[in-house]
């Protein structure tokens, strides 16, 4: 057995001195979904590391404690410094305003201590750290100084104070744990926040406490411990192990997104593969009859091939992962602030042997076959080039593509955070493959049946469609699935984008404003309306608490918040209302009475609801600036979340909360030339507002969604790239029979323009046919992905998705017939010599 593997390996070594043409085909498809996805996850992890390693100074210590609208008590305090250093801050937001109330601009205002930072460094633009802070000294980032055309220096007021502008902020070392800023930062000592009178009962602000732990102290345990003796504090505890939890989440869902994106592509480039080494074989099909009437037997000549096509398959992986690995240093150096960390540059292993692991398998799963079929044919067959004697392939071979396949789900379920979210993908995936592949042997059998035309040129095309090595199944699978990929993302961005362009100016409101004293909502309305007769004035009571239990479940008892339970992860909104807001209708349940005065009762929206399993009348219970509130569930809400208002998840009736210190907001609607003014009028009236523009919230989203959008198009351009290669190597795979067939058109008078025309009108029909049928795909993946996973309008562009399959089409098109252009040259007397 050794001796036959020895001589099969000897012989396969000697055959790739010489020429192997057909195997470029497996090197380009094998090479470009290998890289795609080994970039992907060298990408991925690169952050999600670099989120873990600088974990402490992201999040500020080795433990946070995070509680809203109020500070910790002098017993908490206590408790948390007997733990190790400690250092507070205070985040809010708040208008800056020049001190002759010319200009004003949404800040996050943040105050700290002279411990700040436990980790990192706190510095400024040019690269010193930064001074301690007195009273009345802030520093700011750039973007607040060129907003509002300030320097260091000059004055800039919050609330009751002044303060003078001590310096530019270069690198504030937790931004990140942070989270979303809706406007420039603003930094100032605890001292100078107070003096603002900004924190008052029922205020909009977060207090932090980080703490510096022990060596030998596991943050984990302590936040476990913390959490069990401050259960009723409402108190959101994150380690150092966790520092930015949303961002995380988002890279890791975004790179697993990516990387079945990748897969797709790399499942197009399979059939490139298998494409590619039955070509190869074809051309080989003399020199494997010479070796079998030499005495080779079947498993001899499928080791030689084999060996041959495991080390160029081998070749093109390495190289794939050698890109893949040194890719992200370009990416990198290229997105510059696009990305939410930069990441230093290393080798990580696991994602490039997951990489190989894809591309082995599917090299396995499309190679197989055509191996089989070559040690199978008899030499005679192989001498007189029989097409039918290449059609078998033995119940082994299927046993190991079967077991490759499984082997590919089962790789990508076991790696991902997400096994259902996976799961259907490729169970989408594996059914958009199977109607493809089904549409393929229906157009070859549609062409065969259907009456033959009068015109030459178009009975030729016809034919061409269904004879024996044609290669129409494979293209329309390849291209079917490229193209629906293409067509799906152009739906989803041009939707997306009209949602934001053509929803929000018709429905949402200017401003959002934030931190109303209640007891001054009417003044506020006064104020507004002299400035804006014509404005449109909602407002609402604000409050936030936390969710502690729920239908009887502990919150801080869950191992895992359960997925799509957003509600459940730190502090959220609450209001409280006489009527059904506006926005929401009633489906189960009843609302209150207008003069409800009974044990605590509240409306939830029904698809949470529906996350966590509660209906009506089960038990909910919040953490209010910390006394727990227990609740019943009396009724659930649909709520329009795309209206731009005022949407709560949880409002309860006004004996609930409104004796419970709290402010109001408002939303406000006017003609959008009135905005400065009351920018300019309202902060100077009521300093303890926040005004938040909501087209500068969209100017956020659409600069999220494009960068999303970005990443996701340039992972599935892969797709159509390998697209191109399979229809390059279906070309090629059935070039010896085109050109056969183009000597004899010769032969009988046909010009080379009237052999062309023939092809051009094959790949037209095929390229046409693939378009209608992407484009039916692509609407309805793109249809989901909007109405039911963003639950936004489906609006896309249609000139511009119809713009992607045209293109599309006139590539296929295009690269058909330069692919028939050497066919047209062969020689008659040369071809049927060799033929």
């Amino acid at each position: 057995m050794s001796s036959d593997v020895a001589k099969a390996w000897t012989l396969a070594r000697r055959d790739l001195r010489g020429r192997f043409v057909g195997l470029r085909l497996l090197i380009i498809c094998l090479f470009l979904g290998v890289a795609t996805l080994a970039t992907i996850g060298s990408l991925t992890v690169s952050i999600t590391d670099e989120l873990a390693n600088r974990g402490q100074s992201i999040l500020g210590g080795d433990i946070e404690i995070s509680i809203a609208q109020r500070e910790a008590s002098p017993n908490e305090l206590a408790a948390l410094r007997s733990e190790g250093p400690l250092s507070e801050t205070i985040r809010m937001q708040a208008m800056a305003r020049l001190p002759d109330a010319s200009d004003t601009q949404l800040v996050e205002l943040k105050g700290v201590d002279n411990a700040y930072p436990l980790y990192g460094e706190f510095t400024l633009k040019d690269g010193t750290v930064a001074p301690e802070l007195g009273a009345n000294d802030i520093l700011v980032t750039p973007a607040l100084t060129q907003r509002l055309s300030i320097k260091v220096g000059d004055v800039v007021s919050f609330g009751e104070a002044d303060f003078v502008i001590k310096g530019e902020i270069g690198d504030e070392p937790d931004r990140l744990s942070e989270g979303l800023s809706l406007g420039p930062v603003a930094i100032t000592s605890l001292e100078g926040l107070r003096t603002t009178q900004l924190i008052q009962p029922g205020s909009l602000f977060e207090s932090k406490y980080r703490i510096k732990l022990p060596v030998e102290v596991d943050p984990s345990e302590l936040a476990d411990r913390l959490g069990e003796e401050y259960k009723n504090a409402a108190w959101e505890i994150d380690t150092r192990n966790n520092g930015a939890p949303g961002t995380r989440r988002f890279i890791e869902r975004m790179g697993q997104f990516l990387t079945l994106v990748g897969l797709a592509s790399l499942v197009i480039a399979g059939i490139g593969v298998g494409n590619g080494v039955a070509s190869y074989l074809r051309g080989k099909q003399n020199a494997i009859a010479t070796l079998k009437i030499l005495g080779a037997d079947s498993a001899m000549i499928f080791r030689i091939y084999l060996f041959q096509i495991f080390v160029i398959a081998t070749a093109a992986i390495s190289v794939g992962l050698i890109v893949g690995a040194l890719a992200p240093l370009a990416i990198l150096e290229l997105a510059g602030d696009a990305l939410p960390i930069r990441p230093e540059f290393a080798i990580y292993p696991l994602p490039l042997i997951v990489s190989a692991a894809y591309g082995l398998l599917i090299a396995i799963i499309f190679a197989l076959p055509p191996l089989a079929r070559a040690k199978l044919v008899p030499a005679a067959g192989l001498f007189r080039g029989d097409n039918k004697s290449w059609r078998s392939v033995d119940k082994v071979t299927w046993f190991w593509v079967a077991l490759a396949i499984a082997s590919i789900i089962g790789l990508a379920v076991s790696s991902t955070n997400e096994p259902t979210f996976t799961s259907w993908f490729i169970v989408a995936a594996l059914c958009i493959l199977l109607l493809l592949t089904m549409l393929g042997s229906l157009i070859r059998w549609l062409a065969s049946k259907a009456p033959r035309p009068k015109q030459p040129l178009l009975r030729l095309a016809l034919t061409n469609l269904h004879r024996p090595g044609a290669q129409t199944g494979q293209l329309v699978v390849a291209l079917g699935l490229g193209l629906t990929l293409f067509a799906t993302l152009a739906a989803i961005q041009t939707s997306l984008n009209n949602e934001i362009r053509s929803t929000v100016p018709n429905e949402a409101p200017n401003f959002f404003v934030l931190d109303i004293p209640v007891e001054r909502a009417e003044d506020f309305k006064s104020q507004v309306t002299a400035q804006a007769t014509d404005a449109e004035i909602n407002i609402v009571p604000t409050l936030r608490g936390i969710i502690t239990e729920y239908g009887g479940q502990i919150v801080s008892e869950l191992d895992e918040i359960p997925e799509g339970a957003w509600v459940l992860r730190g502090d959220r909104g609450l209001t409280y209302s006489e009527t059904v807001p506006e926005g929401s209708e009633i489906v189960a349940g009843e609302w209150w009475d207008v003069d409800y005065d009974g044990p605590p009762l509240v409306s939830m929206d029904a698809e949470i609801a529906g996350i966590l399993g509660l209906k009506v009348g089960d038990s909910l219970t919040i953490s209010l600036l910390g006394v727990e509130i227990r609740s019943t569930i009396a009724s659930l809400r649909s709520v329009n979340w795309r209206n731009f208002g005022f949407n709560y998840v949880l409002v309860f009736p006004p004996n609930v909360l409104a004796n419970t210190p709290h402010n109001v907001a408002a939303t406000i609607q006017l003609d959008e030339a009135k905005e400065d003014n009351l920018l300019s009028a309202l902060p100077k009236e009521f300093p303890s507002i926040s005004m938040v523009r909501v087209k500068e919230i969209t100017s956020q989203i659409s600069t999220i969604l494009n960068q999303m959008a970005t990443a996701i198009g340039a992972a599935a351009s892969i797709a159509i790239f390998s697209g191109i290669a399979v229809l390059i190597g279906a070309i090629a795979a059935s070039r010896q029979s085109r050109i056969y067939d183009s000597v004899i058109l010769k032969l009988l008078g046909a010009t080379r323009a009237q052999i062309l025309s023939t092809q051009a009108i094959e790949y037209a029909v095929l390229a046409l046919l693939l378009s209608a049928v992407a484009l039916g795909l692509g609407l309805f993946a793109g249809w989901f992905v909007i109405t039911q996973i963003f639950q936004f309008n489906w609006q896309p562009d249609w000139a511009v998705v119809l713009l992607t399959l045209g293109i599309g089409a006139i590539v296929t098109l295009g690269i058909g017939l330069l692919g028939s252009i050497p066919i047209l040259s062969a020689k008659p007397a040369r071809a049927l010599r060799e033929l």
